[in-house]
C-alpha cells in the first residue's frame, strides 16, 4: 500500500479482480465493493486516495455515487468505468466532478495508469501561484477567487495550476491532455473544453482562462 489504497467499485468479479490485480502490482492497496451505496460507506469508512467507479452498477449508479460526494464535500478523484462509448454520457460524468474517464474493454494496464496519473495531479506541491484575483495554493490543494474560496475536482485543479504556472502561455488541446491527463488523444480533445467550461463557471468573472480561437488556452489576468 506504499501508494495508498484505492476503492475499486464493480459488479462484475473478473473485471474488478483483475483491475485489482494491476492496482495491487503498481504498490496501491486496493478494496473492492460491487454496489454504490457500500461505495459510500467505503469511502467514509476508508478515505481512498482515489475510487475507481463503475457507471452501471445494480441500484445506485455510478452516476449517482459521485453526485453524492460531491454534494457532501468530498473531492475524493474518481475515474468512472462504463461500457457506453457516449460522448453525452462522459461530458455528463466530468460535469459531475469526474476526473477521467475510461470504457470497456480497456486495458487494465492503461486504467492503472490513468490513476496514477489522477493521484499525480493531486500531489502536494509546496507553491503559491496568483494571476489577477485567482490564487492557488498549491501545497494546501485550496483554490481562491480573491477571499472567496473555489472548490476544484483534482483534475480542474490540475488544469489550472498548469496554465498558471506559464502566464500568457497558450497550449493546444493537445498539450494540455498530455501534460495534465498523461495522455493525448484527438478524440478526447472535448474533455478539456468541458473541464475549461466547469472551471470558467465556478470562477465566475475572476476566471484567468483566456481562449485563443484555432489555438487553445492561457492563464492572462487582462
Amino acid at each position: 500500500m506504499e501508494r495508498g489504497l484505492v476503492l475499486v467499485v464493480e459488479d462484475e468479479p473478473a473485471i474488478a479482480e483483475l483491475v485489482a490485480l494491476y492496482l495491487r502490482r503498481d504498490g496501491f492497496g486496493v478494496h473492492l465493493e460491487s454496489s454504490g451505496d457500500a461505495a459510500l460507506a467505503a469511502v467514509r469508512a476508508l478515505s481512498p486516495v482515489a475510487v475507481v467507479l463503475d457507471v452501471g452498477l445494480p441500484g445506485m449508479n455510478g452516476i449517482e455515487v459521485c453526485r453524492a460526494l460531491r454534494a457532501s464535500g468530498d473531492w475524493t478523484p474518481v475515474l468512472f468505468v462504463t461500457a457506453r462509448d457516449d460522448e453525452v454520457d462522459r461530458l455528463l460524468g466530468l460535469e459531475l466532478g469526474a476526473d477521467d474517464y475510461i470504457t470497456k474493454p480497456f486495458s487494465p494496464r492503461e486504467l492503472a495508469l490513468r490513476v496514477r496519473t489522477v493521484l499525480r495531479r493531486s500531489s502536494v506541491v509546496s507553491d503559491v501561484l496568483q494571476v489577477g484575483s485567482v490564487r492557488l495554493d498549491v501545497g494546501e490543494r485550496r483554490a481562491f477567487a480573491g477571499a472567496d474560496e473555489v472548490s476544484l475536482t483534482s483534475t480542474e485543479f490540475g488544469l489550472l495550476s498548469h496554465l498558471m504556472k506559464h502566464p500568457r502561455q497558450v497550449f493546444s488541446r493537445e498539450q494540455l491532455l498530455s501534460a495534465v491527463w498523461g495522455y493525448s488523444s484527438v478524440a478526447g480533445t472535448r474533455t478539456v473544453d468541458v473541464h475549461i467550461a466547469q472551471l470558467r463557471a465556478k470562477f465566475g468573472t475572476s476566471s484567468p482562462i483566456r481562449t485563443v480561437r484555432g489555438v487553445g488556452y492561457s492563464a492572462d489576468a487582462s
